[in-house]
């Protein structure tokens, strides 16, 4: 997620560089085969490039529609989550207390599991987000040549170190080596925290009313991580956004036909003077080319990007810091000393992960 206040101009400039230069290349190479070579012919009515661009508007605000929603659902699911981290966190300190005293246990023990169940949440917030964090074939960060340059300059932790280094520090040997023999990790980690609270339940360290209670809160937790598995592992439908991708490049393609002929005329109704600029005026068709094709183009790009918002660039959801944050308030909500905690992921290029 990027913080600073806007992209800068230098940004948009080099995100889109290639296709800049390509069109601008393009519309150039139609206008020289125009003017130089006399090519005429290649001229197109305005009318259906007009109607071609209108239906490109269509598709590509719709697709920026349904990317922006998308988006706003992720943040809003991430946010629920810390909400119910935080609840999780609260009823695990106040309702472990060995309240039946059917077996009398010592404070260290009490403290130990609700140390356990805390610390194997924050297992399963790293399990959700190494999940999200997971390549999908219709992602975009690996093929523009531009997003992987980008990609290149900012460490996302789940790329940094592996699954495994960081389970470690939250599950036991054996519970780590249960829950990484599983496909959905993040499931098994959550049935691990019921078979544990029911166990509480038994021993009589918990009451009927919070077992339920804390039940109810895993319950909350299936939702969300179902819900953000949705977003990632169902993408925008593709045949919208195949079909938004080449109608915008059709009207890249046939936008120099209808605006070249439409600027010579301009300039042939134009007096000379010692400059030609009425000869020349056509040439002016080929900034003003690039620029509209570019328009298109950065709109239809900015939509593809942004449908996925977790795969990690600077306008995705940062699913990393939210994560970190909340392992930071449940730890000194353990009374952990500051030296203990680890920090937050740092920023990198005004984003964070």
């Amino acid at each position: 997620m990027l913080t600073k206040k806007r992209y800068s101009v230098k940004d948009i400039v080099m995100w889109s560089r290639w296709e800049t230069l390509i069109y601008f290349f393009y519309a150039g190479f139609i206008t020289v085969l125009y003017r130089v070579f006399d090519f005429t012919f290649l001229n197109v009515p305005w009318t259906p490039v007009a109607l071609i661009g209108t239906a490109v508007a269509f598709m590509v605000g719709f697709q920026n529609n349904s990317a922006y929603g998308r988006i706003w659902e992720a943040r809003k699911i991430w946010g629920a989550i810390v909400n119910s981290s935080r609840t999780w966190g609260m009823k695990v300190q106040d309702m472990v207390s060995n309240p039946i005293g059917k077996v009398i246990v010592p404070e260290s023990e009490i403290q130990a599991h609700k140390k356990t169940l805390i610390y194997r949440h924050i297992a399963w917030l790293t399990a959700l987000r190494y999940a999200m964090r997971q390549r999908k074939s219709w992602e975009t960060q690996h093929t523009a040549k531009t997003n992987q340059e980008w990609s290149r300059m900012i460490h996302i932790p789940e790329r940094v170190s592996d699954l495994e280094d960081n389970l470690m520090l939250y599950l036991s040997p054996e519970e780590e080596a249960y829950v990484l023999s599983k496909s959905n990790k993040q499931t098994a980690i959550l049935y691990l925290q019921s078979k544990h609270i029911k166990e509480l339940k038994d021993k009589g360290l918990i009451w009927e009313f919070a077992f339920l209670e804390l039940e109810n809160v895993l319950e909350e937790l299936f939702t969300h991580q179902g819900k953000s598995e949705r977003i990632k592992n169902f993408p925008y439908p593709r045949q919208y956004a195949s079909l938004a991708l080449y109608l915008t490049r059709l009207f890249a393609l046939l936008l120099p036909f209808g605006i070249i002929p439409e600027f010579a005329e301009i300039g042939a109704t134009m007096v000379d003077d010692f400059w030609h600029i009425g000869k020349n005026f056509i040439w002016l068709g080929i900034p003003f080319c690039a620029a509209v094709s570019w328009a298109f183009h950065i709109m239809e790009r900015m939509a593809r990007v942004g449908e996925n918002p977790f795969e990690g660039t600077s306008n995705d959801v940062p699913i990393s810091t939210i994560a970190r944050g909340i392992e930071i308030d449940l730890r000194q909500m353990l009374d952990e000393s500051l030296e203990d905690i680890p920090q937050q992921f740092p920023e990198e290029h005004d984003v964070q992960m």
